[in-house]
């Protein structure tokens, strides 16, 4: 599908790559894959866009002044390129909802959807141009984090953040690029390594800030390939140079992992979807929960403990007790299967942990209770089974009355290895959308999700994505006072 590239340094190997991949080569399983996960980005996004920090967002990026083709979604308004990727990653990207590559540390879909769709609706490209785009956005950024982690994480950076910019400068300058798209996409690799950013310190200390780090990863990559287009250049050796971005933001790199069978075989077929709001390592604790209490209903008062075996990777910054805000919440297991015990001890018909019930959870004195209960330890069944696909969990929960129930759950649903199916797919987006859109429009999207790379242009989704009156959320419009 690609020329031999063991011979292009690593930022050149993946600029070639991204140049010459096109729709029509790639597998079937992969345009499958990228139609379930587009589904998947729309529907987080349309949670994500009546957040609180979603309005913020729009209100800053309306204060900015910003005008352009490029359609906001579930919006009649539309913006530049630039503005309207920062405003769709932040739907997509802010809610801990989104599809994440578990090794890689990162949640490529918010960031390169939105990059993508910036500039098909600005340029009006073809929906094959879109899909070749989207995958290689996906690639390079998945490659570039694995190639970094886990040193790139222990230093502090959220690779979301940090290497998101590349994955949004690849898919943005392979649409606007018709000459020369190796080199312009590059350089745009290498005018984004400088706006990479993304530090972890509100695991300890709270924030939202990253709500936002999709969002400046696209708005970052998507400025960077325009800016490319407008004659900037940036270093073309910028991955592996001797001050490029793996040496200034990891301890060790592996490159081979760069361009190891690439074009041959897709990281982005490892990327999982999520089942609850909150960190994909910690997903496979919580369904162990909710497995237990299905099979042998209790309460949250019958808990004496709970006892959670982790892999050493998630230590840490994962196993904070006590979380001081929302982001935090969503980012400790201690708190997340707490969260659980008492979800589905009022609700023995629960399946999924969503934003609201973190927030809820924060101020519901039971949770707090039963949060004191959970212990973790590192457990060797779980390192052993844990892989850059999905982190397994043990769980051993006694009751008041002695019991012990236990059991051990390899990798949570949506996982690779225990993938979502199409149907369960179109099911959660139309629970979702049809809270916008007709289920008509639901049913339309649903089908086009499967056919993208056959459309003329992406004007037939984003279409069917404008805001309705029938809907039960008001429009994005109608908050801002739009007409």
């Amino acid at each position: 599908m690609v020329r031999n590239m063991t011979t292009a340094s690593p930022t050149m190997a993946l600029s070639q790559f991204a140049a010459e991949l096109q729709s029509k080569n790639l597998p079937a399983e992969v345009i499958s894959k990228l139609g379930e996960l587009f589904l998947d980005y729309l529907r987080v996004a349309s949670i994500g866009a009546r957040m609180p920090w979603s309005g913020w967002a729009r209100s800053y990026q309306f204060r900015l002044g910003g005008q352009g083709r490029s359609n906001i979604l579930f919006s009649r308004r539309t913006t530049n390129p630039v503005q309207a990727a920062f405003l769709n990653a932040t739907f997509a990207g802010s809610t801990d909802s989104d599809d994440t590559h578990v090794g890689a540390m990162l949640h490529p879909g918010a960031i390169v959807f939105s990059a993508a769709l910036a500039i098909a609706t600005d340029s009006g490209v073809s929906g094959s141009r879109f899909l070749s785009a989207v995958a290689a956005g996906y690639e390079v950024m998945i490659r570039i984090a694995l190639a970094i982690q886990p040193s790139h994480f222990q230093r502090g950076f959220q690779s979301t953040s940090t290497c998101g910019g590349f994955g949004a400068a690849t898919a943005a300058a392979t649409l606007l690029a018709e000459h020369n798209i190796e080199e312009r996409v590059a350089h745009s690799l290498g005018i984004a390594a400088s706006f990479a950013g993304g530090l972890t310190q509100f695991y300890q200390s709270g924030s939202t800030v990253k709500r936002i780090h999709a969002a400046h990863a696209a708005e970052c990559g998507v400025g960077s390939a325009l800016l490319a287009s407008q004659g900037f250049s940036g270093p073309t050796d910028i991955l592996e140079g001797s001050n490029g971005f793996a040496r200034a933001y990891a301890d060790c790199v592996d490159f081979d992992l760069l361009t190891s069978r690439l074009g041959a075989d897709f990281r982005l077929m490892e990327v999982m979807v999520k089942g609850h709001a909150c960190s994909a390592r910690v997903q496979a604790a919580i369904e162990a929960v909710l497995e237990l209490a299905k099979s042998e209903p209790f309460y949250p008062s019958d808990v004496a403990s709970i006892r959670v075996g982790v892999p050493q990777v998630i230590v840490g910054r994962l196993t904070r007790p006590r979380p001081v805000d929302l982001q935090a919440a969503q980012m400790s297991l201690p708190f997340s299967v707490a969260l659980a015990v008492c979800k589905i001890g009022r609700d023995p018909n629960s399946s999924v942990l969503d934003v609201e019930d973190f927030e809820g959870g924060l101020q519901d004195d039971m949770v707090r209770a039963v949060e004191d209960r959970v212990h973790w330890e590192v457990d060797p069944d779980v390192e052993a089974t844990s892989t850059p696909e999905a982190v397994s969990a043990k769980v051993l929960l006694k009751l008041n009355s002695g019991r012990e129930m236990k059991t051990f759950v390899n990798a949570p649903l949506g996982s690779p290895s225990r993938p979502v199916s199409h149907d369960q797919q179109v099911k959660r987006f139309r629970t979702e959308l049809s809270q916008r859109v007709s289920i008509d429009a639901c049913d339309a999207l649903a089908n086009l999700s499967q056919s993208i790379d056959r459309l003329e242009s992406m004007e037939r989704i984003v279409n069917l994505l404008q805001p309705e009156s029938t809907g039960s959320f008001m429009p994005l419009d109608d908050q801002l006072g739009i007409g």
